[in-house]
């Protein structure tokens, strides 16, 4: 039985569990072979982590960090292997995989093991008003126990190592189920964290499919990091609601460019070429719809048009864009255009599916589009750039706001005050200025999304705390052997409490007491 050409399903092993080969979208020359966790292998999983995950809480967070920092210097050593293996698995160029999976990796290890002993020490936090002289207050930020990271295949190493990372410094255990098209890809990250010194129980693997995940996210842990599809985080949602169990979506996107008539031209269609196809147009934050004044349309619309017909695209290192990861990811692609086209959208430049030895999508243009069009309203994930003329600004509004995802945005623009304003009315979870798509490597800024594209915040300034539970410790100032307002009532708890009343909210000196 064949799943797709990517993926072909083998003799279950003598135990029962499914097998799964793998084929690189590139070549479909085998790339290994997955066995895929049952539901006892995930349930002995997740004991092994509740047990490991004591003391790796009970480290100093110092520690803890340290660990993870030297992951870098793993990192290095690996680092062929790892490019080696992203490569294999998704058809990548090289500098894609540079990009997007190492560059973006080295950071987060750095980053965020340099964070972790400030961000989750314990806070003092001053008091207002009338307590301000009676009591303390500390908050202990405590890990939540056992995390389950579910990620994608587009970028599998990445977006792995992130939540793993976090998790682990904020002293969960963690539990990695990765996408069984990039299965070993994202792997990766498990494999140079213990070798940097997580202890094996503390970060494990486990390979699979939907069932895989399901189990994990019905387990028992303590949290879930999902990344991936729509439908999928739905399902994730409803079952961690139904065990009060937190959960951090990050879905799709069907992101809006608005090119205003002071935009930099140049500078437009290039970002417009780039961010629609970059990593095969498989990016959640990719440029898929794209708004332009009619006023300058048509100069705009002609760069554009030279930019993509010299996109180079197939495989190995002499290309812009390589293959397409899934060809599930294919079909769906070339149905969005084919019902673009048949609607009354103009096919400019590429528009064909080559699959000779590989999955490839020629790097595509289409104008004359419309929101009666499923390539303008559902997610197409492919390096098509398509372009709608809009009669002015305040139109460009409506239309990016008429989508049911609202993931991120980009406005092109000379005018800082007018891009910043056009900004505030997008219903997008972040936006960009003249570029696209560096938000999620922004780890200073919270990453999430609106409407269908999510649930929760990745990195941010709470990033680490939000795989922790805030506790609040709250201290008396004085050793007292009873409070005021404590049993037995009498005159002076009445004349305490009214004094309060009167003397502090009836009075101006109210504000003072904030």
């Amino acid at each position: 039985m064949f799943y797709m050409a990517i993926l072909e399903a083998l003799a279950p092993t003598a135990e029962g569990r499914k097998r799964i080969a793998l084929k690189s979208p590139a070549t479909l020359e085998p790339v290994g072979e997955i066995v895929c966790a049952d539901a006892q292998d995930v349930a002995d999983a997740i004991a092994r982590a509740k047990k490991a995950q004591r003391e790796w809480a009970a480290r100093p967070v110092k520690e803890r960090a340290a660990i993870v920092e030297r992951a870098i210097e793993v990192l290095k050593r690996r680092q062929e292997e790892v490019i080696a293996t992203i490569r294999a698995e998704t058809g990548k160029t090289r500098p894609e995989v540079l990009a997007i999976e190492l560059v973006a990796s080295y950071d987060f290890l750095n980053y965020w093991s340099g964070r972790a002993p400030k961000d989750l020490a314990d806070e003092k936090r001053p008091l207002h008003g009338y307590l301000k002289p009676l009591k303390k207050l500390i908050v202990h930020y405590k890990p939540l126990g056992v995390v389950g990271v579910i990620t994608p295949w587009n970028g599998p190493f990445a977006l792995a190592m992130n939540s793993t990372v976090q998790a682990l410094l904020a002293g969960n255990a963690v539990i990695l189920k990765p996408s069984e098209v990039t299965p070993h890809s994202s792997a990766w990250a498990v494999k140079i964290l213990q070798e940097a010194g997580v202890p094996e129980d503390v970060v494990q693997v486990l390979y699979g499919d939907g069932e895989t995940g399901a189990a994990l996210v019905r387990g028992g842990v303590n949290k879930i990091a999902f990344t991936g599809s729509v439908p999928t985080g739905k399902k994730i949602a409803a079952a961690c609601a139904e065990q009060l169990v937190p959960c951090t979506l990050e879905l799709g996107g069907k992101d809006a460019m608005i090119v205003c008539a002071d935009a930099n031209l140049e500078r437009a269609a290039n970002a417009a070429v780039f961010l629609s196809m970059f990593n095969s147009g498989h990016v959640c934050m990719g440029t898929e719809r794209i708004y332009v004044v009619e006023e300058i349309a048509d100069e705009f619309i002609r760069k554009v048009e030279e930019k993509t017909r010299a996109v180079r695209f197939g495989r190995g290192d002499e290309v812009d864009v390589g293959a397409i990861f899934w060809d599930r990811q294919l079909t769906i692609i070339e149905k969005h255009l084919e019902d673009a086209v048949n609607k009354g959208a103009t096919l400019r430049v590429g528009g064909r599916a080559h699959r000779d030895g590989g999955i490839f999508f020629e790097p595509t243009l289409v104008t004359d589009v419309n929101h009666d069009m499923s390539l303008m309203n559902e997610e197409t994930f492919g390096p098509i750039v398509a372009i709608q003329r809009v009669r002015d600004e305040e139109h460009a509004i409506e239309l990016a706001n008429d989508c049911k995802y609202g993931l991120s945005a980009s406005v092109f623009t000379s005018d800082p005050k007018k891009a910043v304003a056009i900004a505030k009315r997008l219903e997008a979870g972040s936006v960009c200025i003249n570029d696209g798509e560096v938000i999620y490597g922004v780890l200073e800024a919270p990453f999430g999304g609106v409407k269908e594209s999510g649930l929760g915040r990745v990195n941010g300034t709470d990033a680490l705390r939000s795989f922790c539970h805030a506790q609040p410790i709250l201290l008396d100032r004085w050793n007292l052997d009873r409070e005021s307002i404590w049993y037995p009532f009498g005159p002076d708890t009445l004349k305490a409490l009214e004094g309060t009343i009167k003397y502090i909210f009836w009075t101006p000196i109210r504000k003072l007491m904030r």
